[in-house]
């Protein structure tokens, strides 16, 4: 019986991560942005938090998802976060020495994450499909395809030659005053290197 589980029956996926070599209070400042996502959209939103703690928990969500998916048959595009929790693991206990025989002790904090994602009965995210990469021969007829006719020199000769306007009559079309040494060679005011 316990072989034949019905999908519709399957309501949450559990997955646990226990002694993360991290603060709790770290770990749940990532943990706050992703109650109630989606787990797409919360992989997608670890991507763009720069916390060292994202690490452990996208590994916990990704363990999640493939747990839904390997033991349950339940596609990622239906799981959301439903319950994420934070609690103190045990703490590492060392001893600092300091002057006059002195010992200072340091707390090395670790942390347990829960993680329950929810099952809905439709898909929460549309589901995005990657397509293969064309073989060496279609990607030659895609470029051919690409390539547009290259515009007449009479029209690219008129664009360059259009009116400047304001400031540009005064410093140039790239905001300095181009002027002629007594060679000839055309500078900058700021630079009398030479060049075009």
């Amino acid at each position: 019986m316990a072989d034949k589980i019905d999908k519709k029956t399957v309501t949450e996926v559990a997955a646990y991560a226990r002694g993360i070599h991290m603060s709790p209070r770290k770990v749940r400042l990532v943990v706050d942005l992703l109650r109630g996502l989606p787990a797409p959209r919360a992989l997608a939103r670890l991507q763009f938090v720069t916390k060292k703690a994202v690490i452990p928990v996208r590994k916990l969500i990704q363990s999640a998802v493939a747990n839904a998916s390997h033991n349950f048959q339940i596609e990622s595009e239906r799981l959301f976060v439903k319950n994420f929790t934070v609690d103190g693991g045990p703490a590492q206990k060392r001893f600092k020495p300091r002057a006059q025989g002195r010992a200072f002790p340091i707390r090395r904090p670790s942390s347990n994450l829960n993680l329950i994602l929810g099952v809905s009965e439709k898909p929460l995210v549309p589901k995005i499909e990657i397509k293969a990469r064309p073989a060496a021969a279609d990607v030659k007829d895609l470029k051919k395809e690409e390539t547009k006719p290259k515009a007449p020199k009479e029209e690219t000769e008129q664009k360059q030659q259009a009116p400047q306007k304001g400031w540009q009559r005064w410093f140039g079309r790239k905001g300095r005053i181009a002027t002629k040494d007594i060679k000839g060679k055309k500078y900058a005011s700021f630079d009398r290197r030479g060049g075009e």
